[in-house]
């Protein structure tokens, strides 16, 4: 027991006591578009983007396709763009994720009173690897352990469909996943959510228009929430869920 006390003692607090105030130094999270003015003409941020994911007229930066390689920032001759290590990323909405000089935040998360109500105390979720890379998924595991323990506030991960209230889902839905994938959606019991993880998972990414991918399942349910990252930050999940359901920190 001593011993045990003096281990507790040198090793101190392990966990993020307050997620949504914590600092991931060296993080290249949010994108920050200033004001400077482009060159006429110029498209070579949207020329080094290997995922489509920026638009100009103005200058506009998806985060859903977004893999925050970073290569737009060296291409930019007017240093219009940068990386902060702002984690709070999610939003409920897939238009939401849209960046902007105007528009420099996604939009925030809207409180879902009944999800709240039905999962605010308890949230089981099962998570399936749709064609992933193992990214997003070493990312997910990463929420249970020490440091992020998503299950102080009522939220796990689960081995069985059978016992699960949503679904993580993270690759880009190959077409060797997409049945597999709607087998677990169906064993899952009433009422239940999807949480589309990565930005593989919310547009495809690098893989958007493959023709080895089956996208239906987007189609027909619809997201509660949008995590984006490549991979997201486990920050960027907690608070997403957390600010979903209602649950302070």
């Amino acid at each position: 027991m001593l011993k045990s006390i003096s281990v507790r003692i040198s090793q101190g607090t392990q966990y993020i006591k307050d997620p949504r105030q914590a600092n991931p130094v060296g993080f290249r999270g949010k994108p920050d578009i200033g004001n400077a003015a482009c060159d006429t003409g110029c498209d070579a941020c949207a020329a080094a983007c290997p995922t489509g994911a920026i638009a100009l007229d103005p200058v506009q930066i998806d985060l859903g396709r977004c893999v925050m390689c970073g290569d737009c920032v060296p291409a930019c001759p007017s240093g219009k763009l940068s990386f902060t290590n702002d984690f709070k990323l999610a939003a409920t909405d897939r238009e939401g994720l849209t960046l902007s000089a105007s528009r420099p935040m996604p939009d925030p998360v809207k409180v879902s009173d009944a999800l709240r109500k039905r999962f605010g105390r308890s949230l089981k979720l099962r998570s399936v690897s749709a064609g992933g890379c193992n990214g997003c998924e070493l990312e997910v595991n990463a929420l249970t352990n020490v440091n992020f323990d998503i299950a102080r506030y009522g939220i796990d991960i689960v081995a069985s469909p059978r016992h699960a209230d949503g679904l993580v889902l993270t690759g880009p839905i190959t077409r060797n996943m997409a049945a597999a994938l709607e087998l677990c959606w169906d064993g899952m019991p009433d009422p239940k959510l999807v949480i589309a993880v990565g930005a593989c998972a919310i547009s495809g990414s690098p893989f958007e228009g493959a023709s080895t991918l089956d996208r239906s399942f987007l189609q027909r349910f619809k997201p509660a929430l949008y995590v984006p990252g490549c991979p997201p930050h486990p920050l960027t999940f907690v608070c997403g869920v957390l600010d979903l359901l209602g649950i302070s920190s």
